[in-house]
C-alpha cells in the first residue's frame, strides 16, 4: 500500500531569500518532517480560498497548522489591542477546508491555531489574550520561546489512545506551547480531552468523527511522533485496499 498523502495548511507571509522580498507560501519544516517520519507524504496547501478545497479528494489526512490569530469577527468579537491583524484569506480557506473535511470524515489533526480554528468553525469562541485570563503566561514565556508545562489527559479519549496513556485514569503529559489565545466557549460537538494546570483547554476532539483531534501545543517541535503516527494510521485505515 502506498503511503497516505497528508495535507498541511500553509502560511502566506512576506519572506526574504537571496535578492527577493516577496509574499510566499511557507510552513515550518518541522511539520512536514514529522509527518514524513510518521509514514505520511506531506503536501503543503496554500491559503487560497478558491482552490484549497479542490485538493480534498486527493488527501488521506489533514493537519491544520499553527500561525497567526484568527479574525475575531469570525466568532462575533471585536479585536483587542493585543490581537494581531488577521490573515483574511487564510481564515476563509481553512474554515472552509475544516468544514469540508468533517463532512467527508477525513482524519484531521489541529495544532495550536488549528485547534482554535476548529473551535471557531464549530461556533465556539476564543480568549483573545490568555494572560488576561490566567495571569502570568507560561504558554509563551518570551518571543520565540516555547513554554513547557504538563497537561492532564482525559482517560479513554482519542488523545489518550493516541499518546498510549491509561484508558481508565487521568494522566499527565509534558508539552511545548507557544500561544497567547485559547478556547473560551467550546464549539458544538467537541469534547475537551486535555487541560493545563491553569484550566486552559489544551485538546479537543469530536467523538462522532473517525479521527478529529486538535491540541493547543506544538507536537512537531518535540521528539514524540505519537500524534502524527495516530493521524497517519487513521489515514491509512480509510485508504482503498490493494
Amino acid at each position: 500500500m502506498s503511503a497516505p498523502v497528508i495535507g498541511l495548511t500553509g502560511y502566506e507571509e512576506q519572506v526574504r531569500w537571496g535578492v527577493w522580498d516577496v509574499p510566499g507560501v511557507l510552513l515550518p519544516s518541522a511539520y512536514a518532517r514529522s509527518v514524513a517520519a510518521a509514514g505520511g507524504v506531506p503536501v503543503v496547501l496554500p491559503p487560497v480560498p478558491e482552490v484549497i478545497e479542490l485538493v480534498l479528494p486527493r488527501l488521506d489526512g489533514l493537519v491544520l497548522s499553527g500561525g497567526p490569530d484568527i479574525g475575531p469577527g469570525r466568532y462575533g468579537a471585536a479585536p483587542l489591542a493585543s490581537t494581531a491583524e488577521p490573515r483574511v484569506e487564510r481564515d476563509a480557506a481553512e474554515l472552509g477546508l475544516a468544514a469540508s473535511a468533517a463532512a467527508v470524515g477525513l482524519p484531521v489533526l489541529g495544532i495550536c491555531r488549528g485547534l482554535q480554528l476548529l473551535n471557531v468553525a464549530r461556533g465556539g469562541t476564543l480568549h483573545q489574550h490568555l494572560p488576561d485570563v490566567v495571569g502570568a503566561d507560561g504558554h509563551a514565556p518570551a518571543p520565540g520561546v516555547y513554554g513547557r508545562h504538563t497537561v492532564t489527559v482525559t482517560p479513554g479519549s482519542l488523545l489518550a489512545r493516541s499518546l498510549g496513556l491509561s484508558a481508565s485514569q487521568p494522566a499527565e503529559a509534558p508539552v511545548s506551547s507557544y500561544h497567547h489565545q485559547a478556547i473560551d466557549e467550546l464549539g458544538a460537538g467537541l469534547a475537551v480531552s486535555a487541560v493545563a494546570p491553569d484550566g486552559t483547554i489544551e485538546a479537543v476532539e469530536d467523538p462522532a468523527q473517525p479521527f478529529l483531534l486538535a491540541v493547543q501545543w506544538h507536537p512537531e517541535v518535540g521528539e514524540d511522533l505519537s500524534l502524527f503516527r495516530a493521524l497517519v494510521a487513521a489515514a491509512v485505515s480509510r485508504m482503498p485496499a490493494g
